[in-house]
């Protein structure tokens, strides 16, 4: 496999954390598109919203996300990167998307334990754990459609990094698994809740 693997999902999800342990299991390079944008522009995210607005910093997302799409590459994106239908297709089109998920209130205790305010700006103005399940009720549709798989990201990261690895072992992305969080490590159920697929798409797709 040499498609590049995007992670998605929300702020909290350990997209960062399970991107880096992803990228030493297989080999492959990391890369975080939020880190990669405040290093080119040399301004943080909270920087370029106050300066420039949310539209210009969406903007400046979607051109760094194509910057650093290469083979074997693990790409950990920013939390809004699926809000534009063109960085949905783009991914879909370019690599695997794997969205970690977890329920807002694992979100927000993680935000709470690790607050990141200087690297991204509030949305909503509200206190973390409210702002935290409004946003993933906006985006949760939005991650399942740019998604091949859905992982429980609830879980330990190692453990995260384990199920990515049995999914991407597999070689199919007609249907999408989570890795159970009851049953045994090697074991993968089907989730239960559906995702549209797009085969024409699928950079997995056999012949």
């Amino acid at each position: 496999m040499t498609q590049p693997i995007f992670l998605i999902g929300a702020r909290g999800s350990g997209k960062t954390t399970v991107g880096q342990l992803l990228a030493r299991a297989r080999h492959y390079p990391f890369v975080d598109t939020d880190r990669w944008l405040q290093g080119t522009a040399q301004m943080t995210v909270a920087t370029i919203v106050e300066q420039e607005g949310w539209e210009q910093f969406r903007a400046r997302e979607s051109q760094a996300l194509e910057a650093v799409t290469h083979p074997e590459t693990v790409i950990a994106t920013g939390g809004g990167i699926v809000l534009a239908e063109r960085n949905r297709l783009f991914m879909r089109q370019h690599g695997i998307v794997i969205y970690l998920a977890a329920p807002a209130e694992t979100l927000a205790a993680r935000l709470e334990a690790f607050p990141d305010e200087g690297l991204r700006p509030t949305l909503t103005g509200k206190p973390i754990s409210e702002e935290v399940r409004e946003v993933l009720e906006q985006r949760d549709a939005l991650y399942r459609e740019a998604a091949h798989y859905i992982v429980d990201a609830a879980r330990p990261a190692a453990d995260v990094v384990s199920a990515i690895q049995i999914l991407l072992r597999s070689g199919e992305i007609s249907k999408n698994y989570t890795h159970s969080s009851s049953a045994d490590k090697d074991t993968l159920c089907q989730q239960d809740l559906p995702i549209r697929e797009k085969p024409e798409s699928s950079p997995l797709k056999r012949a």
